[in-house]
Formats: structure tokens, C-alpha cells, sequence
């Protein structure tokens, strides 16, 4: 009995040590002094600005909170993520390695000096503060609340004049853009790339500028230059090829979804859709300042009538997808709305307003009204086409010049004179025939049957003559059908828009059958510009004027995002990554800048020089930041793994545009005729009879193949 009894009371004292090692082992240790001041020094930094944003509010990713050590130490839907009995296995660690998956932060490897200071964290037992004010400040704009905190974000204050920097190495600097870059390596404890040599340098800027590769010829040319001005004299050059437009204008055409054909089972062509492209190379090419660029692209009809590009311009409005036959006619409708105000928000601003569409947006300061508020801008434009008639009068536009346009219409109505005298000639025939048919014939050509009674039996009802004559004038008439259009310029654009548009509602749940709350055209309110005025439109105006209004907003050098977006996207195709890598999203998801006051520095000159690309390429491409070498070196593998803080040149791959280009060069084949109605290259066999189109691929004949 007694033996029972001292074995029971053994083992509740077992379970009771159990206990108690449990509760030691969850409970936080004593950290020192040190270890928390190393959290706050170099830890909280490093997740502040990488892992909160995802990983700090109530519904975390993964469910893997990391605002306090215990929400750390729990883990999410996959399992814990820290071990501190064998920290260097610790799944978190692997992840920021980026060898196998996952791999966070997704956006890019972390610099290495980073990666050290979480695995130094983990392996000190995890020491922190909570950091659920911080999270909540992140993310105090979920659920699109537009407070002053969410407009002190970087993305939304005033771009401001920034002075270049101090640096130590100020021999290095030729340019402004040299001191924000090296003060940047000088406080990461990096220094750059020795320069790269002539030969490389030739064929970067080569590819870079036009697309096209040097040849050995002007390779040699440049690197047997000796002049001071050799590499300038080069980019000057480069920058006057008509290839420069081709180039840079087809990145901007895949931004604003450029595209030939509709989309969907049919894939329609789209009718004269290459005046668009030729107009954003030829843009390029002449240096259009940019604000005027994005002017008549959303409201060149508003700009100026008799303005051909301007009118070419607005086919920005055509180049989404549309279905011809869709099943819900309304949401197709505003299917179309949406994809104007996702590819203007995002291409224009660095905003995603389509994700406030059915709600309010989930991440950044934009109210679902805001989204509606935008859409109403656009209200004036009339749908793509009621029906399969592409060619409708909604979308295309007459852009001959005004002699060409007085000859045509003369002879528009000599043909039209023709045709009505024709077709009275013809009916006199018809009704003499008529009255000789039968009454029950008569009655059915009276009321809708008659071209059915004419056809069958007309005929029979003619003397000779009249029949002779009425054949001649059917030939007539079909002729002048089947004349060819008479010689005029027309251009995919916006046509016939509305002078009144209808009203715009909150459509709630984002569903065009379920109206809420009425609003008027706005701009996103988190950026702090007054309501528009926007006035009635005067007798004779041929649209509602609000595109103009909105345009005018967006090229405004007060406006906080349209510099510092393109001269982001400028400099990401220049280096390979933006100085915010998420060049579509300036918003809390995006990625923040690594260089934020070279990025405002920019954009203020870009907007002082006349919104001169050509300008800031050269000042981009003559700095000593670019003229690095792309070699890198095992330290700057380990704390600049993606070049983040262009420790090195950029080493780019070559877009497939540019290999099929480089093979057509350097064999001698390349076609440089420009403009004009696009080619079709030889396809594989067999692709042709598998797609689902009315009409077939025709290749092209001759040297159209390799343009």
C-alpha cells in the first residue's frame, strides 16, 4: 500500500517538473540591456521595413504574426518557424536564404548584413518589445481610411528639391545622381564597381538606348576615340536614332496594354491600332515632353480637334480586351470602365485604385467611392461597340489633313448623288412591275415582303427593255458598293462621346446591377487636392470636358505621384530594378525606396527640363553609377545580392524582341523600314488551323518578314 502511494506521490512530482520546465520554457527569459538595445537598434528596423507589412496585423499571411516574441515563437499555418534549441535550422532563417521555398521577403533576397542580424536574433533567444503600435501605424490605412497619418506617407507628400549629398569619394561623382548612389555604398560600408571598359560599355549603351547591337565597325570606332567627349558624343548619337522611339516606346506600350486584336474567342483585329503605336515611337523619338505625352493620350479630343496625334492619342482608351458578345451586356460595360481606371491608376500614379472596385481597398488610404470617383472621368466615352461592328463611329476618327478631307467629301457626295438616282430608277422599274402582279403579290410587297416579291418575281413582270436597264443599273450600283473606301485617314481613338454623361454611383460589391451612393468626379482624396470644377459643357462641344480636367490634374508638377512613377520606371529600365522595384505599386504592398531622395531629385528634373526624357536618359547614362562595371565580388554577393544599392553596372538580359532583332542584325536581314500597318512573320506550321479566328494569319511577303 505504502509502496502504491510513494510511486503516485513519485509521479506527480514528475508531472509537476514537467510542468514546470514547460512554463520556464514558454516563458520570456531575462534579456540584458544589450540584447534589447540590439533589438532596437538592428532588428525592429529590418522588420519594420520588410516583414510588417504582410506579417503584422490581425489577419497575417500565413498566420505567422511577428509583432511580439510569443506570436514569433508560435508560428503560423505551416508550423513554428524559430527553433532555439537548434536556431540554424529555424525555417525562418532558410526563408530569408532564398535557396528553397518559401522565400521572404518575396520581393527580393535581403542584403546579407540583414540576414545577420535576424539569425544573431534568433540565436539570442529572440529578445524584443512588442511592436503592435508600430504594425498598427504600418497598416492604419486598411480598409480605405483616408487620416493625416495615411497621407504622411513617403509616397504622398510634395516631391521636394533634393540637394545631392556630401560624400567622402566626391572624385567619383559626375553627376548628381553619383552622390545619392555612393552616400548610399559609403553608409552600407560598400564602394563601387571599377569602371567598365569601352567594349562594354558600347554595346550596353547600345542595347540599352536602341535595342539593337553595335557593329564591329562602330565598336572600334568608339573605343579608338580618344577624346574626352567620346562616350557623350556616342549617347548623343544614339538618342537621335529613329531606333531610340522603337525601343523605349515599346515599353511604354506594354504598360498601357498595346494590342493589335480584342481578346477573347474571336480575337478580332482591332481597326487601324498601329497609328497608336507609331504615334508613342514617333513621341518618343521628337521628345514630347512627357506631361504633354499623357495629356492627349486622355483627353486629346479635348485638347484639340484638328490635332491628329492628339486625336491618334486617345486609341489609349481601345487597347483593352472587349467581348463582342458578352452575357452580361452591363458588366461588360463596366468591365471596360474598370480597365481604364486600373491602367491609369497604376501606369500614371503607382496606384492600385481596381482593388477598390467592390470594397474598399484592403491595403492603402483609398475609399471604394474613390474608385467610382475616378471612374466618372471617364463616363463621356462610349462602349468600344454596341455589337460585333468594330469599325463603329464610337472609335474611329477622321484624322486627313483638311485638303484631303474637302476632296474626299466632294467626291463622297458625288457618289452618294449617284447612288440615290440609281436607286429611284430601280424602284420606278419595280413599282411599274408591281402593278401587273398578282393582288395577292401586290399586298405582299406592300407591306414588308417586297424584297422578297422583287426578287423572285420581278423578272417576270418586265418587258425586255426594262429588264436590260434594270441589270445596268444593278451593276451600277453594286459597283459603287464595292468601290474602295475613298482615300482618308482613320484612326482607332474616341469618337461621338457624350456631352452629358450619366450620373455615377458606388456600386455595391462592385456589382453595376446594385447602385448606392451617387458621386461626382474626384481625385484620390488621400493626396489632398481640392474637389475639380468642372464645368458645364458649352453649346457645340463634341465631349462632357472631365478627361481634360483629370488630364490637366495628373500632368500637374503639384501632383505627388506622375514624376516620381515615371522617372521610377525610367530608371528600372535603365539599371534593371526601379528605386521602388514594385513600379506599378507606390501603395503599402509596393516596395519602398532604397534611394528616395535621388528618386525625388528626379522627378524635379525631369519636370525643370521641360519633361525631356531624352534629358534625363543622358544625365542616367553618363553617370559613373551606370559606367560601373556589372563584375561583383563575393562581399558584394553577400550584402548587395540584387543590386539594390547599384554597388555595380547593370547586367540585363535581352528582351525576346531584342534577340529576334540582334539575330536579323548581325545577319544582315534586318528590315529598319518604320510605321505603317504591322507585319505578320512566318508562323509554325499548324498554329493557324488550332485558333479560333475568323481570319487567317497571312505572312508577309518579302523584307516585311524581318522589320
Amino acid at each position: 500500500m505504502m509502496s502504491r502511494f510513494l510511486t503516485h506521490c513519485r509521479s506527480l512530482l514528475v508531472l509537476g517538473w514537467l510542468a514546470a520546465c514547460a512554463v520556464v520554457h514558454c516563458a520570456e527569459p531575462p534579456f540584458t540591456d544589450a540584447d534589447l538595445a540590439f533589438f532596437e537598434k538592428s532588428v525592429k528596423p529590418v522588420l519594420l521595413a520588410n516583414c510588417l507589412k504582410c506579417h503584422g496585423d490581425e489577419n497575417p499571411k500565413g498566420k505567422l504574426r511577428l509583432t511580439t516574441r510569443e506570436s514569433v515563437l508560435k508560428g503560423g499555418v505551416n508550423g513554428l518557424v524559430v527553433s532555439l534549441d537548434k536556431p540554424e535550422e529555424s525555417r525562418l532563417l532558410k526563408a530569408l536564404d532564398h535557396k528553397t521555398e518559401p522565400m521572404m521577403p518575396p520581393p527580393g533576397r535581403l542584403p546579407q548584413n540583414e540576414i545577420d542580424v535576424l539569425a544573431q536574433w534568433v540565436k539570442r533567444g529572440l529578445p524584443m518589445k512588442s511592436l503592435g503600435a508600430e504594425a498598427a501605424a504600418l497598416h492604419q490605412a486598411r480598409g480605405g481610411q483616408v487620416t493625416a497619418e495615411a497621407k504622411n506617407y513617403w509616397a504622398y507628400k510634395p516631391v521636394q528639391r533634393r540637394e545631392p549629398p556630401k560624400v567622402r569619394d566626391s572624385a567619383w561623382v559626375r553627376n548628381p545622381i553619383d552622390a545619392f548612389i555612393l552616400a548610399k555604398l559609403e553608409e552600407k560600408g560598400l564602394a563601387p564597381a571599377s569602371p567598365a571598359n569601352k567594349t562594354a560599355l558600347v554595346r550596353r549603351v547600345y542595347y540599352d538606348l536602341i535595342g539593337l547591337p553595335p557593329t564591329p565597325e562602330q565598336i572600334d570606332d568608339f573605343v579608338n576615340d580618344p577624346s574626352s567627349n567620346a562616350y557623350e558624343k556616342l549617347i548623343d548619337k544614339l538618342l537621335e536614332s529613329p531606333h531610340y522611339g522603337e525601343k523605349w516606346g515599346r515599353h511604354w506600350l506594354d504598360l498601357v496594354r498595346y494590342a493589335e486584336t480584342n481578346g477573347y474567342e474571336r480575337d478580332g483585329p482591332k481597326p487601324f491600332a498601329w497609328r497608336f503605336r507609331d504615334y508613342v515611337v514617333k513621341s518618343f523619338n521628337d521628345d514630347k515632353p512627357f506631361d504633354r505625352f499623357l495629356r492627349e493620350q486622355l483627353a486629346g479630343d479635348e485638347i484639340g480637334r484638328d490635332n491628329a496625334e492628339a486625336i491618334v492619342a486617345t486609341g489609349y482608351y481601345r487597347l483593352g480586351i472587349w467581348d463582342d458578345e458578352p452575357a452580361d451586356p452591363k458588366q461588360s460595360r463596366f468591365d471596360e470602365f474598370d480597365d481604364w481606371v486600373a491602367t491609369t491608376g497604376q501606369v500614371f500614379l503607382g496606384m492600385t485604385m481596381n482593388c477598390a472596385r467592390c470594397h474598399d481597398h484592403k491595403i492603402d488610404p483609398i475609399p471604394q467611392a474613390d474608385y467610382y470617383r475616378l471612374s466618372a472621368f471617364f463616363q463621356d466615352v462610349q462602349h468600344f461597340s454596341n455589337n460585333r461592328d468594330v469599325r463603329s463611329s464610337f472609335n474611329l476618327s477622321d484624322i486627313s489633313p483638311p485638303e484631303v478631307r474637302k476632296s474626299y467629301e466632294q467626291e463622297l457626295k458625288k457618289r452618294e448623288a449617284r447612288r440615290a438616282e440609281i436607286e429611284a430608277a430601280m424602284t420606278k422599274i419595280e413599282d411599274e412591275a408591281i402593278k401587273k402582279m398578282p393582288a395577292e403579290d401586290r399586298a405582299a410587297a406592300a407591306a414588308n415582303d417586297r424584297p422578297a416579291v422583287i426578287d423572285k418575281k420581278l423578272s417576270d413582270f418586265l418587258t425586255p427593255e426594262q429588264d436590260r436597264e434594270y441589270k445596268k443599273l444593278k451593276r451600277e450600283l453594286n459597283r459603287l458598293r464595292q468601290l474602295p473606301e475613298i482615300g482618308r485617314d482613320l484612326a482607332l481613338s474616341v469618337n461621338n462621346c457624350l456631352t452629358s454623361p450619366p450620373q455615377t454611383f458606388v456600386m455595391v460589391r462592385g456589382s453595376p446591377h446594385n447602385p448606392g451612393l451617387k458621386v461626382e468626379p474626384g481625385f484620390p482624396q488621400v493626396l489632398g487636392f481640392a474637389e475639380p470644377n468642372i464645368a458645364p459643357a458649352p453649346k457645340g462641344a463634341k465631349t462632357s470636358g472631365r478627361r481634360r480636367v483629370l488630364a490637366d490634374w495628373i500632368a500637374s508638377p503639384e501632383n505627388q505621384l506622375t514624376s516620381r512613377v515615371f522617372v521610377n520606371r525610367l530608371w528600372q529600365h535603365h539599371f534593371g530594378r526601379g528605386i521602388v522595384a514594385s513600379s506599378n505599386d507606390f501603395g503599402k504592398f509596393g516596395t519602398l525606396p532604397t534611394h528616395p531622395e535621388l528618386l525625388d531629385w528626379l522627378a524635379v528634373d525631369l519636370m525643370e527640363h521641360n519633361w525631356s526624357l531624352k534629358h534625363l536618359a543622358k544625365t542616367i547614362v553618363l553617370s559613373a553609377a551606370y559606367r560601373q562595371s556589372s563584375r561583383s565580388t563575393p562581399e558584394k554577393l553577400e550584402r548587395d545580392p540584387d543590386n539594390r544599392f547599384v554597388s555595380r553596372g547593370p547586367r540585363e538580359r535581352l528582351s525576346a524582341e531584342q534577340i529576334r532583332d540582334q539575330a536579323l542584325a548581325v545577319s544582315g536581314l534586318l528590315s529598319r523600314k518604320m510605321s505603317g500597318p504591322s507585319v505578320m512573320p512566318p508562323q509554325p506550321d499548324g498554329v493557324w488551323q488550332v485558333v479560333y479566328s475568323n481570319d487567317r494569319w497571312a505572312t508577309s511577303p518579302g523584307e516585311d518578314q524581318h522589320r
